[in-house]
């Protein structure tokens, strides 16, 4: 078990450079909050709701952070700071991080039947501040979702998704292939959703003059240049 304990506190160093020592790292609430809800989904398994839902608002009230006892959530699982929600029906892999304000939050189902409504977060994904994963979507091992954006879809392992609605975006390979990306996009200026944005109006905008120049061509056009060529009659 304390095995367990040091293995998992380093692998939270590992992902945040700011604690000098294990014993600060007891300190997080993120860090907390993970051992109310282990406490919390053994009570929910063993179908004692309300002992687990007093043991999740004290959770709450101490740490800042609302994880459902159904939940299930993986090995090494790091929530860094806090005012974190994490729905009933949400499933977490293994090294997940999940930075601030983060909502894994649930969808009314079409049918109006209960069921599978929050999201299913693979190994080693991580979630910046402030970002919504929202209803029964997929986010693939190793993706990245970045601050403020909004996931509705399904998004493929290893994207980095940006925007609201949240879409993927290029990230150069330097950063791609580092095993650990804090806040879940790179911190520069060539991976700014605003530019992005940008840059996917001015393609639109060439791809509507292409169009425009298209039909300008065709109206210029006579209908004899569509006829096909005089043949002079030959002579009786």
């Amino acid at each position: 078990m304390v095995r367990n304990l040091v293995a998992y506190l380093d692998s939270v160093k590992s992902r945040d450079p700011a604690p000098r020592s294990r014993a600060e790292i007891l300190l997080y609430p993120g860090v907390w909050s993970l051992a109310f809800h282990r406490v919390a989904h053994r009570l929910y398994g063993a179908r004692l709701f309300f002992l687990a839902r007093a043991v999740n608002h004290f959770s709450r009230f101490l740490t800042g952070n609302d994880i459902h006892p159904g939940a299930r959530i993986g090995k090494r699982f790091f929530i860094d700071h806090g005012f974190t929600v994490i729905g009933e029906t949400a499933e977490i892999g293994d090294d997940v991080t999940l930075y601030q304000n983060v909502t894994l939050g649930g969808t009314d189902p079409a049918n109006g039947i209960a069921g599978k409504r929050h999201p299913t977060l693979e190994n080693g994904v991580i979630v910046g501040s402030g970002a919504q994963v929202l209803g029964p979507v997929r986010v693939g091992a190793r993706a990245r979702v970045g601050a403020n954006a909004v996931v509705t879809k399904d998004v493929k392992e290893g994207a980095t998704m940006v925007g609201i609605p949240a879409r993927p975006m290029l990230v150069d390979v330097t950063a791609y292939q580092r095993d650990f990306l804090p806040y879940g996009t790179p911190c520069s200026d060539c991976f700014d959703p605003e530019k992005q944005k940008l840059e996917l109006l001015q393609c639109e905008v060439e791809q509507l003059q292409k169009r425009l120049a298209e039909l300008l061509v065709e109206r210029s056009r006579t209908p004899d240049d569509d006829a096909p060529p005089f043949k002079e009659r030959g002579r009786a």
